[in-house]
């Protein structure tokens, strides 16, 4: 059984992860970190999301107070979002997030990189032999 992480009001991190949650929500934040954007705009800077899925996601950033919606009054309607004060505190940390990220090693060098192993490991990827440090 997999374990959740701790929804206790007390451990942040599994409330922080509820929030973001979700394959858009974090690529939604960094595109409002700096200025309010229309939901067309917010389209096509994100390709593959469909309309439905950009609205339920905006919508519940919008319930967990991270990004405002305005409307202006004005024909046709005019719709920005825009983070709020508390989404960018929440920038921040996709930010920090994304240059960890930069850092990690290319999975191909992190397989080039590999110490080598003990004497009489084999290793073994899809019933396929890699290597025996026997030979």
């Amino acid at each position: 059984m997999k374990k959740q992480p701790d929804q206790t009001p007390e451990c942040g991190l599994g409330r922080a992860l509820a929030v973001i949650k979700g394959k858009w929500k974090p690529s939604l934040i960094w595109e409002l970190h700096q200025r309010p954007i229309r939901f067309g705009e917010l389209k096509r800077r994100l390709p593959g999301i469909t309309e439905k899925v950009l609205f339920e996601q905006l919508r519940q950033l919008e319930v967990d107070g991270i990004v405002h919606r305005e409307v202006y009054d004005e024909l046709p309607a005019r719709v920005e979002y825009s983070l709020t004060t508390f989404g960018a505190g929440l920038n921040a940390a996709v930010h920090e997030l994304a240059e960890w990220g930069k850092r990690l090693p290319s999975p191909t060098s992190a397989v080039a990189e590999r110490p080598p192993l003990p004497e009489g490991v084999i290793r073994v990827s899809r019933g396929v032999r890699l290597h025996d440090s026997t030979s």
